[in-house]
């Protein structure tokens, strides 16, 4: 969770099962129905994501640290906020309701495929590999990517992008808590990374190897026009469209579609399956498809 949840009730300490009737009651209290309902419209307009009605504590959890920051008493001023024009708070609105769930390695399957598609391109002696990770988070599937280059010896990119600036922050620093890369395999873990010492002790960084690599921006995969790109070879875009509405998705699939290179592969998460409804792409495993066509 990037926020936690708030603290319960001194009163309550001793009384856990207690706990969550209160900090239901009191999140549906303090935020409304018609805030809640402005919530969703807002964050439907400026990041495309689709908040379900049950999702109203969770956005009270979120918004009431900005709040806080902001020094607001109601839900109503922040979000009058939020809307004025040329506000400064727009980001931190969407930064705080974005999910950044993620791993190194996440859906190894994934990478096992990359593995195989990066020794065909050097075999091939081929163009380098182009790899686009396109809601990228705190940059543990970008960093993923760019160690499966290294380990295959491929020449190659990784672009990584997402809405959230604060994450993308995490994402280019390469610097996270050791524990985050404990899950890798030892011999992973001294080809890829730097351990701290000192006052970084604790700490590991993406060694520069692997920093030649890869590169970061801001993107809103809503945005009606992207930056200039060349086609890539591999997308990945996983557990993101979820929170998008099917036309949405249709509209996203198009534009992948056009951004990859035939026999490119989209990668998708483990509960998503729409590229299945795009006749320019085919299954070719797990969660992952085959650009085909032109």
């Amino acid at each position: 969770m990037k926020l936690q949840s708030p603290r319960p009730p001194e009163a309550n300490a001793r009384h856990p099962a207690l706990e969550l009737p209160l900090l239901l009651a009191d999140a549906a209290s303090m935020l409304s129905e018609r805030d809640f309902s402005t919530v969703r419209q807002l964050i439907a307009q400026y990041a495309g994501i689709k908040l379900s009605p049950q999702k109203r504590n969770m956005v009270y959890n979120r918004l009431q640290r900005r709040l806080r920051a902001r020094g607001l008493a109601s839900f109503g001023d922040y979000l009058a906020l939020v809307q004025r024009d040329g506000s400064d708070e727009r980001e931190a609105f969407v930064n705080a309701l974005t999910t950044n769930l993620t791993a190194f390695f996440r859906e190894p399957h994934h990478f096992d495929l990359l593995a195989e598609h990066a020794r065909a391109r050097v075999q091939q002696r081929g163009a380098p590999l182009r790899c686009w990770s396109s809601a990228c988070s705190t940059g543990e599937e970008v960093w993923s990517i760019a160690m499966v280059l290294r380990e295959t010896q491929c020449p190659g990119s990784v672009l990584g992008t997402d809405i959230d600036t604060d994450v993308l922050q995490t994402a280019q620093s390469g610097i996270y808590r050791m524990d985050r890369a404990a899950s890798l395999a030892p011999e992973r873990l001294r080809k890829h990374f730097l351990r701290g010492s000192g006052a970084n002790e604790g700490l590991v960084s993406m060694r520069p190897e692997l920093r030649t690599l890869v590169r970061f921006g801001q993107l809103n995969l809503q945005s009606p026009v992207w930056p200039a790109q060349e086609r890539y070879d591999v997308i990945f875009c996983r557990n993101v469209v979820i929170y998008f509405d099917r036309e949405v998705q249709k509209k996203l699939l198009a534009r992948f579609a056009d951004l990859l290179a035939p026999g490119g592969l989209l990668m998708v998460g483990h509960s998503e399956s729409f590229p299945s409804t795009h006749a320019g792409f085919r299954s070719c495993g797990r969660t992952a498809y085959e650009r085909v066509g032109a």
